[in-house]
């Protein structure tokens, strides 16, 4: 029974003279590849050993402990700054910084995904921090995880180089 869908071969014999951008991608670099392999395979270890129903800070240091075992620097509540027009006007706290190249989002939430608030959360403290790249590691009924990304080029964006509107004289 056909669907409409037409199966696409990639073999590059079959390929041959045919224009196979499309169906032969470059791999993607992704930033810190290696390390968030890494930080992982860690995050499924701590899932398979304790399991699920403990506490968000329970999971936070058994990370720390198998971070620090897998030869990783591991640091956890690390102060995340709020500036505004160079005032600090806040303070949060990542759960965990890794390498001091990827931040932790840790969450033991029951939900059977990761809710669009939480990735919400570790941007902030991206966008706040000169990190790049982080993890949301969710310990729930099913382990779960997201890579997000936030340049530090696109951080740049986000800076007004004008004036505060209400210094404007009218």
């Amino acid at each position: 029974m056909s669907h409409g869908f037409s199966r696409i071969f990639t073999d590059r014999s079959f390929c041959r003279g045919v224009n196979s951008r499309v169906m032969d991608p470059q791999p993607v670099r992704l930033k810190h590849f290696e390390l968030t392999e890494k930080i992982i395979g860690v995050f499924y270890d701590v899932c398979n050993e304790l399991g699920y129903g403990f506490l968000e800070s329970t999971y936070a240091e058994a990370m720390v402990v198998a971070l620090t075992q897998a030869g990783l620097a591991a640091v956890r509540e690390v102060p995340v700054p709020v500036w505004f027009r160079c005032k600090k006007v806040g303070q949060y706290f990542a759960d965990l910084m890794v390498d001091d190249a990827v931040l932790l989002e840790l969450k033991a939430a029951r939900a059977r995904t990761l809710e669009s608030a939480h990735e919400a959360q570790l941007l902030h403290y991206l966008r706040a921090t000169e990190i790049e790249v982080g993890l949301l590691l969710n310990f729930g009924l099913r382990p779960q995880f997201r890579r997000l990304l936030f340049d530090n080029e696109r951080k740049k964006i986000r800076e007004n180089p004008c004036g505060s509107v209400a210094e404007v004289s009218a």
